[in-house]
This record gives C-alpha cells, structure tokens and sequence, in this order.
C-alpha cells in the first residue's frame, strides 16, 4: 500500500529544532545487541575545546596564545586537576579525575575525524556518519547492524529524549521513551511554535488542533508573551545518562546508547561558560555509572565532539572553530591513568593551517579499537561500520587485558 507523505518544509525544520531546543539539545539514544558488554557514545555538540578541557601545561608555547584564559596549573587555586605532569583536567571535571585515578579514564588528545570542516552542521554530519562525505546511516547503527541480533523482543531501538542523532538512525526501527513530565516546555514556547507555523497549510492546522486537544486556547496562545532565554535544567543531561544507564544495564535491556548535550561553542568568556556544561557532562558521566551498576565492568564509553577551536583566543575572550580536539574513553575495564597523545606541540610552526591544534589521531582509530577490542568486531565488520577507513587503523591497548 502505497502512502503520500507532506513534503518537509524549512518552517517544519526549525519546528523540529524549537522542539529539540526545550530540553538544551540533551537526549538519549539506545539500541539492543545479543551481547552483555555495553557501548555508549557522548556526543558533545558545538566543538569542545581539547586545550581547555585537557590543558598542555606544560607545552611552553601555551601561554603565548591564550594567556588572558589558561587555568592555573595544578596545586594553585582554581587551579588544573594533573593527570601526569604535562597535561591538566579542567577542575569541573572532578568526577572524571576520580575515574582518571582508578584507572578508567584515558583522554585521547590531538583528535579529529577524517574531514576539515569548521562547519558545525556538516562537521556533526561527518562526525556521525564515520566518514568525510554523507552515508545513508550513522556509525553506531551500522555497529548494531553487524552485532549478533538480540531477541525478537528486543529487537527494537528507542530513543530517549526529543530527537534521535544521526550517529543511530539506519536500518533499525525506533521507538521513543521520555520520562513523564521531564522538561516540560514554557507556554510561551507552544505560542512561537504555533505562530512560526501558522502559514504552513500543512503544519499549521495540524499544530494548532494538536495544542487545543491538550489544553492551550487561541487566546492563552495569543496572550503569552516571551520570558528570554531559558536556563536549561542543569539535571537534566544528569537524569538521562542515569536513566540510559538503568536501561543499559537490565539482563534484557538495551546495549548500544548514544548520548549528545549541547553548549560548547565558546566563542566569548569561554572560561566562565565552559564551568557549566564540564559540569554537566561530569555529573552525567556519574550518573551513567552509577545507573549501570555492576555493569559499569562490561561497558565502554566514548566522549566525542566534532572539532576543536583555535589555539589563539580571540578578542572576546573565546575561542573560534578549529580542528584538533580531545576524545575521552572510560568504562570499567579501560587502561586508563594516562593520556594518549602523539602531541604536535603549539609552536607556530606546528599548528594546522596557522591557527589549530595539529591532529595526529583519527577519531575513527579510536570507535574502531574499542569497537574491535570490546565488541570484538573483526576486521570485515570494522569495514562495513568505517567503510574505505584502512588508513585509520583501531588503535590498541585501550582496555586492560
């Protein structure tokens, strides 16, 4: 039976966006597998900066680019957390640092994926397809897609949060869970919803029927008025990775999940406006353990973004696009305690293009050694999720043995 579908219009994007926008760009997403190890992706989404995050101290050259927003190094106040003499933590990451003791933490610096965009639409885009051009699937649903199939029960991926990342759309079916009442939209939103698609012959009745139904009349819609920007729930992203984790770890649960939050494009006061978001993603990355329990042994977890910024800060005290980053690893059995790097260093002859941090890590090299070394993909798989990815060969050692 065949179906006519509305055609998508710009107006119904930015509707989908609005919709994303009442929750700070957090959601959750997860997908079965007949396997008892488990595999989360944190995508940080509008490029974190790696020398902010994970700081080289001790390259010399630092301070002559950013001086007026280099922390302190470790031992003075507000100062870095070490992580070996060379590189800091930023102190918002406290919980993180605890797991960088334990052994279960290792930042992977100098990162970028396969492309060289500054673009945050297309660098997201490459970044979840694995590749340097557009695929027709994520990475993540193509690593389900050659995993043994799970039950016929559980045969179904869900989507946790208001929107489904690119990184796990494909072949697999997807269905959607959001806790009752989390992140419940001002009225104020419904009416600018209401109003950007009022034109829309499609969009604009059905919208207005679907907001009468729950409640809201023309008048209440007509009378709301902007409140400004709104601070988004700090728990939020907090909530979500502890409810991904409870999920992820259920005998019969989900065992692939891709997590994203928002808020790192730092073009101005970056060190004051990176507090809040390093925050949330530590208390996040804690809850995520804490809701897997004992399976926090048996699961790996990559923290990607899809470029750095520039090693020089700019005038307003921020940073702009640029292409070298971090990537964190952490999990149960990960050999961490240390921080792998094959460190370009941030002398002006060294950086990318006169401005970035150099990458010498495929951000590929280190999905397909964990893909390799915890799911146990073997090569053909590992080609099937990266296709034509041979230069970028899984990085080894990053579990413990």
């Amino acid at each position: 039976m065949s179906r006519t579908y509305p055609v998508v219009t710009r107006r119904s994007a930015l509707l989908g966006l609005t919709a994303a926008f009442s929750l700070g760009g957090i959601s959750v997403a997860l997908a079965s597998a007949a396997t008892d190890r488990r595999f989360v992706v944190v995508i940080l989404r509008g490029a974190l900066d790696g020398l902010a995050a994970v700081t080289p101290y001790g390259d010399r050259d630092l301070a002559t680019w950013r001086s007026d927003i280099v922390l302190p190094q470790p031992g003075a106040p507000g100062g870095l957390l070490d992580l070996g003499g060379f590189f800091g933590l930023h102190p918002a990451l406290s919980g993180m640092h605890g797991l960088y003791a334990a052994n279960e933490l290792l930042p992977v610096h100098a990162v970028a994926g396969p492309y060289r965009s500054r673009s945050h639409f297309e660098a997201q885009d490459y970044m979840e397809y694995g590749s340097d051009h557009r695929m027709t699937s994520g990475w993540l649903n193509r690593v389900a897609g050659v995993l043994p199939a799970g039950t016929a029960k559980a045969d179904l991926a869900l989507s946790v949060g208001t929107s489904l990342p690119l990184l796990l759309r494909g072949p697999a079916s997807v269905g959607s869970w959001l806790p009752q009442n989390f992140g419940r939209p001002e009225p104020d939103l419904y009416a600018r919803i209401n109003a950007l698609a009022s034109t829309d012959p499609i969009l604009g009745r059905a919208i207005a029927e679907g907001l009468r139904e729950r409640g809201f009349s023309t008048a209440v819609l007509a009378n709301a008025t902007p409140s400004g920007d709104k601070v988004v729930n700090k728990n939020a992203f907090a909530s979500l990775a502890t409810a991904a984790g409870r999920l992820l770890a259920a005998p019969d649960g989900p065992r692939i999940a891709a997590l994203e939050i928002g808020g790192w494009d730092t073009h101005a006061a970056q060190a004051a406006r990176l507090n809040g978001p390093l925050q949330q993603l530590d208390t996040g990355l804690m809850g995520l353990k804490a809701g897997l329990g004992d399976a926090w042994s048996k699961t790996v977890v990559l923290v990607m973004t899809e470029f750095g910024r520039t090693v020089r800060s700019n005038g307003t005290k921020g940073t702009d696009h640029g292409t070298g980053t971090v990537a964190f690893v952490l999990g149960g059995g990960v050999a961490g305690g240390k921080v792998r790097a094959d460190w370009p260093g941030l002398a002006q002859n060294r950086l990318f293009e006169n401005r970035d941090l150099q990458p010498t890590t495929d951000l590929r090299s280190v999905a397909k050694g964990i893909l390799a070394q915890h799911l146990r993909l073997d090569a053909t798989a590992l080609d099937r999720v990266f296709p034509a990815s041979q230069a970028a060969s899984a990085m080894p050692g990053l579990l413990r043995a």
